[in-house]
């Protein structure tokens, strides 16, 4: 199987579900989800949380208009029965990145400028990398993100469009300064867990200002340092397609419908199993993707986590966007 590990994939909130009998996020569920004895165990995850602020977190909602899907090209590609990008791509640091959105639901931005960072360099062969700036796009992605971008939950329409159109800046995720022309400003939190961070405490929606500068000392200026798109597309809902599509260009963008149990993910492979409610893939019975998203590297497989691969579990084969940057000026 492949899992989403190579694949870098947005995890996204198209709805939530409930299991009947039974409160969201609590200790009785996962007691529940475990004596099924099924592909994946539930573990005790945003004990004190708000289930609203969970949703928050999600990001974005499903079938919006869609991009062109791509042509299909896989054919008679001999894949692997297990794939990393990480391992595939060492040169390539940002792929075993795993970025914090804090207590903003920016994943859709997230997943985007992580995908486009990882393929700046597979497609420059490890000569050029560059972390592309999550806040640039979610601050200053208007139409083009649907309901204007930002922390509150946006139909990301093409963010593609507007990378080709009005490019994107860079980003550093390191304390110094300056790092990047336009870092994250909303701070790393414990989003489930406690630790040496603050708690995340929700931003109510907050979105950073679309400020049109780089921070200050960093060179070259705003207009300069952007990054261009050239090409953006959805991946035929094909199993074998997105294989392919990961294995010859690089980690994917993603989407898939969020049910509260998956709230309660610790380990294995997820499915439908419970009633109610990429970057790689994996080999072993049964087959997986492994998606990686912005809780903090804490969050149980290590900001990783498996869900089952070639039937659409939660709709995430049918979500798959990509696209291929501009790596020569025009």
């Amino acid at each position: 199987p492949w899992s989403l590990a190579a694949l870098f994939v947005l995890v996204a909130l198209a709805s939530a579900r409930s299991v009947p009998h039974f409160a969201p996020l609590s200790p009785d569920l996962v007691n529940y989800i475990n004596k099924l004895n099924t592909t994946w165990q539930a573990g005790h995850n945003f004990r004190n949380a708000d289930l609203s602020y969970v949703k928050q977190l999600c990001g974005t909602f499903l079938h919006g208009p869609k991009l062109p899907v791509r042509a299909e090209f896989a054919g008679d590609l001999n894949l692997p029965d297990s794939f990393d990008s990480r391992k595939q791509w060492p040169n390539c640091p940002t792929i075993n990145e795993i970025r914090d959105q804090g207590s903003c639901g920016s994943c859709w931005a997230f997943g985007a400028v992580e995908a486009i960072s990882d393929r700046v360099c597979v497609h420059t062969n490890g000569k050029m990398n560059v972390e592309i700036s999550a806040e640039d796009l979610l601050s200053c992605c208007g139409f083009e993100c649907g309901m204007g971008g930002g922390c509150s939950r946006p139909t990301a329409k093409d963010t593609g469009a507007s990378l080709r159109a009005e490019g994107l800046e860079s980003t550093a995720l390191g304390l110094s300064h300056p790092a990047g022309c336009r870092p994250y400003s909303i701070p790393p939190c414990e989003h489930h867990v406690n630790g040496s961070r603050p708690p995340c405490t929700g931003e109510q929606g907050d979105t950073p200002k679309c400020d049109q500068h780089c921070e200050a000392g960093y060179s070259p200026s705003y207009e300069t340092d952007k990054h261009f798109g050239a090409t953006s597309y959805n991946v035929p809902r094909s199993e074998k397609e997105i294989m392919a599509e990961i294995y010859k260009n690089g980690p994917v963008e993603g989407a898939f419908s969020v049910y509260e149990d998956f709230l309660m993910y610790k380990s294995g492979k997820r499915g439908r199993d419970v009633p109610g409610g990429a970057r790689s893939w994996g080999g072993s019975s049964p087959a997986y993707w492994q998606p990686a998203q912005g809780w903090e590297r804490d969050w149980r497989e290590r900001c990783f986590f498996k869900i089952l691969r070639g039937q659409d579990h939660c709709g995430i084969e049918s979500e798959i966007g990509s696209g291929q940057p501009r790596t020569e000026p025009e």
